[in-house]
């Protein structure tokens, strides 16, 4: 379903709105972009399409182009792994039922996590609530910005390594499929896959190479290299495993608004590869101004 004109343009592939834990909403991003001279960005909202049409509406005005796409939630034992999954069908069966699947854990998770932390400081779920759009995806940074705004955090950042770090003993896993699964659900879903801040933790914390020889068997498409958040250990490793497995380097800021420091554009991905994205999606097309 891709657009039958080429698109070659460089952009910022990962970026949320209130839809899920960002703080602006989908058309303000585009308004954004355009002003950081973007020429695209890729609205990814976790286990959720439901920006796409609004932040659509705003690519006339702004001049800047949407790749529709999504963060799908999998996890591997006890690691969270996110995929970024590019130009899916938003009303594919499967990939419908398992993000509602994963956005009902995630509130129920929340809300276990926030009884837990009003044990010891005073934050209820009305508090979170008013931190969330309706019918966001709500997640931990939503319980930070309650945490914040009550005065137990500065910010974003200290409230995530300090209450809701693990160590600390509020924490509470959610659902989410094996990264394998995730895989083959956006590629069934007509969608290109790619692994989202895999250097995070640092070289020796990427997944393992025979996990990453599975998931391009399965169709991993690329791996997001150029990311803030990424550690300098990890970068050689990653881009080793890109080159000997055939994937495409991407990046992306992650872009939260004022939900974190990343800023918008600060890395970005290729134009030939955006292309290549665009070639390979069947289950939506990009906007195009």
């Amino acid at each position: 379903m891709a657009d039958s004109r080429r698109v070659a343009l460089e952009a910022d592939l990962h970026v949320h709105s209130t839809v899920s834990d960002g703080t602006e909403a989908p058309a303000r991003l585009l308004e954004q972009a355009a002003a950081a001279g973007l020429a695209a960005i890729a609205l990814t909202d976790h286990d959720s399409t439901a920006g796409w049409a609004d932040a659509a509406a705003a690519v006339p005005a702004t001049g800047v182009a949407l790749i529709p796409g999504m963060e799908l939630s999998t996890r591997q034992g006890w690691t969270s792994v996110h995929l970024l999954g590019y130009l899916v069908d938003p009303d594919d069966e499967a990939l419908v039922a398992e993000t509602a699947h994963i956005r009902e854990s995630r509130l129920a998770r929340a809300e276990t996590i926030v009884r837990r932390i009003s044990r010891d400081y005073t934050l209820t779920w009305d508090d979170v609530l008013a931190h969330s759009a309706e019918g966001a995806t709500i997640g931990r940074p939503h319980i930070a910005d309650a945490l914040v705004a009550r005065g137990h955090a500065v910010d974003r950042s200290a409230a995530f390594e300090g209450i809701l770090h693990p160590s600390r003993g509020y924490a509470e896993p959610h659902y989410a499929p094996d990264p394998l699964t995730g895989v083959r659900l956006i590629r069934e879903a007509g969608g290109v896959p790619v692994l989202a801040h895999p250097g995070t933790r640092g070289a020796e914390r990427v997944l393992p190479e025979a996990t990453i020889g599975a998931l391009v068997a399965a169709g991993l498409f690329g791996l997001e290299v150029d990311h803030p958040e990424n550690r300098a250990d990890a970068l050689p490793r990653l881009r080793a495993l890109a080159e000997r497995h055939g994937l495409a380097v991407t990046g992306s800021s992650d872009y939260h608004g004022s939900g974190k420091p990343n800023r918008l554009g600060q890395c970005r991905t290729a134009a030939e590869v955006v292309a290549r994205i665009v070639a390979e999606g069947r289950g939506s097309a990009p906007v195009l101004p």
